[in-house]
Order: structure tokens, then C-alpha cells, then sequence
């Protein structure tokens, strides 16, 4: 479909259909295809202060508190992320709104029409992904966008980000086990891909992971000559959540000596906010307003991470091994009683993620589903795969909807976690909204 066929009738809902449909017609692109995509829209990177986030794990929360934190010292600010929970023009925010619709519309017939000049030349269409990213750019360069987070969509190296040639700091996250058929199965090899974001003379900060990942992102600074961070544990101290909230302390006294707090109970976000901590002390040095940034971290919710959606009624995004494992460890051990709600697709250990719920979670009843996706697992093998590892109660449904209908009605004062799949949890987060 060209520009010229949506006529003077461009919806919102036209945009998302024709960027939904773009999977069926494209394959993926090169990094010398994105740059050609960018300079066909006018290198709107080139207007931009940009911070690049890769990892595994972490990487939507670490560019939520960048975005934050930028914001509080008065900097406009453009976010993309992925995926997204329930709209598309989620994945876009300009200080710190997502696009409108009336602006989603505009920019995607902008995009668009640099898309047909592409293919009138003989370039391939871009990518599901690249499109979105084009239109970030687009949107940011035209609202006066200051500093623009841009997190990865798959690995690093070759991900259309990473375009973008002159950072100003690249943050890599944890590094974990996922996406195995596409980034490798040893964490070294995740690493590599990771570690390809790093360009020569760019500073890196990074999250210490494994003695395996953490090599290879220092070999690869020191080979291009950036100058290479690691935050590890010793950087922070969790003291304990209260009233929702989970408390830490910094080492450094660069943040002072009081106590920050992050509106969160997961107990992987203090080493997600000092990663962005870090980055915002080189950034801004003595000219930055640490008691800003403190505010900032206690009010800023992130979708689906540990969110409380309703009183004792938890989204988790943790569709990985390592990011159930760390759920794992923050799912509160305080006597409750508790039940899971489970969900996954099919390129995700799920199998693994299903026996670390079922023999280190303290629950009595686990509910499992199905999500409307080409990936889901059946809701069946889900069921058989937790009947394996416990004795407990296992009750399969055959969507979201029915999920949540389920324990809702069987809930009996007992906490509820829904994980194992961010489209199960932008899913369960949309019928909440809806009053469903």
C-alpha cells in the first residue's frame, strides 16, 4: 500500500495495520540498509544526544529511569522501547508522553513516503522493527528532542539501532540465556552481540553479570578504545521494601547518604537504576541534581515490572530463565499465600522457567494460558509441564481473559503474580484497564 492510498482518511488504525502487515513482505535488513533508511528521512539521528542501551535483562527499566532523569534536569527527552504492551505509539515518547495518535498518523505518512523514494531506487522495504525505529527518529528530531534513549530491539550488533553512530554513552544491561537460536547459547557469545552497540571512543557502562560476559565486554572497550564501567554489587546496598517500595543505598558519595527508593518491589531494580545512575553522573558530573533524580526513581512506575495492578495483584514481564529466576527472588517470603499465573512462546526455555516457578516460588495454586499469539505454547503442554515438577493444584485455561476470570473468583486472599510472557501481561494489564 502506498502513502497516496490512505488519501486524506489516515487513521491511527490504518498506520498500525499497514505496519503490522510489514512482517509478511520484508526480511531482515543489514545495518547499511538502515543507514540508507535514516538518510532517506533526513538523518534525524544526527540532531540527537543519544544514549544506547543493550542486554538481556533490565534494558526498558534502565531507559525508563534515563528518560526520567533526564527529564528532571529539564531536558527534553525522546524514548523508544520495545515491545509494547497494548498500543503501538507506546514504543514512542517524547518527554516522557507516548505519541499521540493525531502524531503517530503524521509521522507514519512521513515515514512512509521516504519508504516509496527507498523501494523507487531498488531498496528492500524495511523491517517491522526498522520502521518504528525510522519514525522514533523522525518524531524526535521534529519535536526538539534533547536527549534520545533508544533500547535494542535483538542482540546489539546487528540490530537496527545501531545505526546510530555517534552515541554518547552506550549501557549495557544483564546478560542472560535468550534468544539462544538467534544470539548464541554460552553467555560469552550473548556478550559478543551485546557488546557490538560499543563504538570506538564511546564510553560503556555495564551491569556485572557472569566473570564470561563481563571479559568479553571489557575486551571489546578496550579494543575500540572506550572507556569501560562496570557497576557491580558493591555499588549499592538493598536495605529492604517498605510500604511497596524497594530501598537502597549508594556507595558513592556522589549520591549522598540518604536512602533511595524505587516504586517497585523486584529485587533486580536497584542495580538497574544505579546502571542509570552512573550513566547520569558522567553525563552531568557536579553540574547534576542528585535529589532530583532521587524523586524521580521513588514516583516512576514502569509498566509490568513487579507493577502492583490491583491490591495484591502483581505483572511481572520475566519471559526468560534468568528474569523468572530473579522474580523468583522477589516474590516477597512473608508467609502469603500465593498464586501463578503463567503464560510463554515458544523460542523461550519455557520448560525451564516453568520448574523454577513450580519448585522455588512459595505457591498453592498455579494457573496457566494460553496468549494470542502465533508463538504461544498450548495451554495444555504448559499444564502437563507444571504437573511434572509439583504436587499443587494446576488449572489450565485457555486465554487471558479466562485467566484473570479464574482467579478472581478462587482467589481466597491470596496474591496473584502474572508471569512467563510480556504479551500475557500487556494482555492481563489491558483488561484490567478496560474493567474486565
Amino acid at each position: 500500500m502506498t502513502s497516496s492510498a490512505f488519501g486524506t482518511h489516515m487513521t491511527y488504525e490504518k498506520a498500525a495495520a499497514y505496519i503490522y502487515d510489514i512482517p509478511k513482505f520484508t526480511k531482515k535488513n543489514d545495518i547499511r540498509h538502515t543507514e540508507a533508511f535514516l538518510d532517506f528521512l533526513g538523518n534525524p539521528q544526527d540532531h540527537l544526544k543519544v544514549i544506547h542501551v543493550a542486554g538481556t535483562n533490565g534494558k526498558g527499566s534502565v531507559c525508563a529511569y534515563l528518560d526520567g532523569m533526564l527529564r528532571s534536569e529539564g531536558k527534553r527527552t525522546g524514548l523508544f522501547t520495545s515491545p509494547h504492551l497494548i498500543r503501538l505509539n507506546e514504543r514512542i515518547a517524547v518527554d516522557g508522553e507516548p505519541l499521540s495518535d493525531a502524531v503517530f498518523e503524521q509521522v507514519f505518512g512521513e515515514t512512509l513516503q521516504a519508504v516509496e523514494r527507498m523501494e523507487r531506487e531498488g531498496l528492500p522495504h524495511p523491517t517491522f522493527f526498522e520502521f518504528l525505529f525510522g519514525m522514533a527518529l523522525r518524531a524526535f528530531a521534529q519535536a526538539g528532542v534533547e536527549y534520545a534513549v533508544l533500547e535494542t530491539g535483538l542482540g546489539g550488533r546487528l540490530d537496527a539501532t545501531n545505526a546510530v553512530k555517534n552515541p554518547l554513552a552506550s549501557v549495557i544491561t544483564t546478560i542472560g540465556l535468550d534468544h539462544v537460536r538467534y544470539l548464541g547459547d554460552t553467555l560469552e557469545k550473548i556478550a559478543g552481540e551485546k557488546a557490538g552497540i560499543i563504538k570506538p571512543g564511546v564510553p560503556v557502562f555495564y551491569a556485572q553479570t557472569s566473570p564470561e560476559s563481563d571479559a568479553v565486554i571489557e575486551k571489546t572497550a578496550s579494543e575500540r578504545q572506550s572507556f569501560c564501567k562496570k557497576i557491580g554489587k558493591d555499588a549499592y546496598e538493598i536495605i529492604g521494601i517498605e510500604d511497596k517500595h524497594i530501598a537502597f543505598s549508594c556507595s558513592s558519595a556522589y549520591y549522598g547518604t540518604t536512602t533511595w527508593k524505587l516504586n517497585n518491589i523486584g529485587v533486580c531494580q536497584p542495580g538497574n537504576a544505579m546502571l542509570a545512575l552512573e550513566v547520569m553522573r558522567f553525563l552531568f558530573g557536579e553540574k547534576g541534581h542528585p535529589d532530583r533524580w532521587r524523586e524521580t526513581l521513588f514516583q516512576l512506575k514502569w509498566p509490568c515490572r513487579m507493577e502492583e495492578i490491583l491490591p495484591d495483584m502483581y505483572i511481572d514481564g520475566a519471559h526468560n530463565i534468568s528474569a523468572v529466576e530473579t522474580f523468583v527472588r522477589s516474590v516477597p517470603s512473608d508467609g502469603r499465600r500465593n498464586i501463578i499465573v503463567f503464560s510463554a512462546v515458544d523460542d523461550k526455555e519455557y520448560g525451564k522457567m516453568a520448574a523454577c516457578l513450580a519448585e522455588n516460588v512459595p505457591a498453592d495454586l498455579y494457573v496457566v494460558t494460553h496468549i494470542d499469539d502465533r508463538r504461544g505454547v498450548p495451554a495444555e503442554t504448559l499444564g502437563s509441564l507444571f504437573r511434572k515438577y509439583t504436587d499443587r493444584p494446576v488449572v489450565v485455561t485457555e486465554s487471558a481473559e479466562e485467566a484473570l476470570r479464574y482467579v478472581r473468583a478462587h482467589r481466597e486472599g491470596r496474591r496473584v503474580f502474572f508471569v512467563g510472557s510480556l504479551y500475557l501481561a500487556g494482555r492481563v494489564r489491558e483488561l484490567i484497564q478496560e474493567g474486565r
